[in-house]
């Protein structure tokens, strides 16, 4: 935070933060937190993944406080996280404890497990509903009655259904990426980023990415000069679902479960036909986030392929800087939101400078400068 102001400056700031407060008392008893649950689930979800924080009656009020504003209230959020003490270290999610809530295969009509659908607008008409109009519980075309023969479309949710990875791996065209060191992941609550990077730390900085920026990443990797997108990846899971979350007994040493996690899940699968590849073989991206977050985990699993199989290239390279560094929006908004602060002695020596170069250099009088408390760079 900017610390040099002046009086008037003072007093105008006070001013504006009293606007903000008056916006928020209006709120009080209009939403509420529960409410706000119940109506926006996705725009929590998101909230929550790049907030690095699982917790949705936190994440509803920092909406509420935000006034909508989700890029405010993931800063509100990770600000809160920040003060809260670790007590301790969960043991590693196994994903194929996953209780499904949905599970796609792109890839295959009819994989091993169910395609179960779950709630989605995928399939939906994109139409805008009447403000007043009552919602119809039933789809507006008529469904055939399912065949004798069709899988039930309601499986045991706790069953460990094969994934199509597996499918793969049994056929023998499955590219092996599995590090026999298992190195500890790089943990970027706990370590600031670096590069070279490895592959479990570009997963953590694009778990807590803005997906939008994300999105917008993987868009330009897949996209040519002409406009037209290279779809050589194919997803093969896109699940979204609950995983238990364990943590160890402080007297035992035994993994205890403390509750479960909601979250998604996606597998993006390559043909390896580059030059220096194996033809013979598919590669895997992976890609998980807190919250039901379709769109960030498929560009996330795309992004980890790419990631891999340009390692150790200029592109590579540009790519891992680019996923390391520039894909939290904590980080990004915060810098462009600091040029609306005062800067009124690095643009003034800028225009000195111009006029000097010009050679009508203006000298600038005592009044001009005696009221103004500029501090460019120095933080509170």
């Amino acid at each position: 935070m900017y610390a040099g102001t002046n009086k008037g400056g003072t007093e105008a700031i006070i001013a504006a933060e009293r606007l903000v407060l008056q916006r928020r008392a209006m709120l009080d008893g209009v939403i509420t937190v529960d409410q706000v649950i119940e109506c926006f689930p996705s725009a929590l979800d998101k909230i929550m993944g790049e907030g690095g924080l699982w917790d949705p009656q936190t994440a509803a009020t920092a909406f509420l406080q935000a006034g909508g504003d989700a890029a405010e209230a993931v800063h509100l959020l990770r600000a809160h996280r920040s003060t809260l003490p670790r007590l301790a270290y969960s043991e590693p999610v196994n994903p194929r404890e996953l209780e499904l809530l949905r599970r796609i295969v792109p890839a295959h009509r009819k994989p091993d497990g169910p395609q179960l659908l779950g709630e989605t607008v995928d399939y939906t008409a994109r139409l805008l509903h009447a403000p007043d109009a009552p919602w119809d519980s039933e789809p507006p075309l008529p469904v055939d009655p399912p065949a004798p023969d069709d899988e039930p479309t309601e499986p045991p949710r706790d069953e460990p259904f094969r994934r199509y990875r597996d499918y793969l791996a049994d056929r023998g065209v499955l590219a092996d990426r599995h590090d026999p060191e298992d190195p500890e992941p790089f943990d970027l609550a706990l370590m600031a980023p670096q590069l070279p990077a490895d592959r479990s730390a570009l997963l953590s900085a694009m778990a807590l990415a803005e997906t939008g920026g994300l999105i917008n990443i993987w868009y330009q990797s897949i996209i040519g000069p002409d406009g037209y997108t290279d779809e050589s990846v194919t997803l093969g899971e896109v699940r979204h679902g609950r995983v238990p979350l364990r943590v160890r007994h402080p007297h035992t040493g035994n993994p205890v479960q403390i509750g479960r996690l909601r979250v998604t899940e996606t597998e993006a699968i390559t043909h390896l036909t580059d030059r220096g590849e194996d033809a013979a073989t598919f590669d895997i991206g992976y890609g998980m986030a807190l919250g039901h977050n379709e769109r960030k985990t498929i560009a996330m699993a795309s992004l980890d392929l790419a990631a891999h199989r340009f390692r150790g290239t200029e592109g590579g390279q540009r790519l891992d800087q680019i996923l390391l560094h520039t894909t939290d929006g904590l980080a990004s908004c915060g810098f462009l939101e600091h040029l609306k602060l005062p800067h009124y002695v690095t643009f003034r020596s800028q225009l000195e400078r111009a006029e000097a170069a010009a050679g009508e250099a203006v000298p600038t009088t005592e009044t001009e400068h005696g009221e103004e408390c500029d501090h460019d760079h120095d933080h509170a």
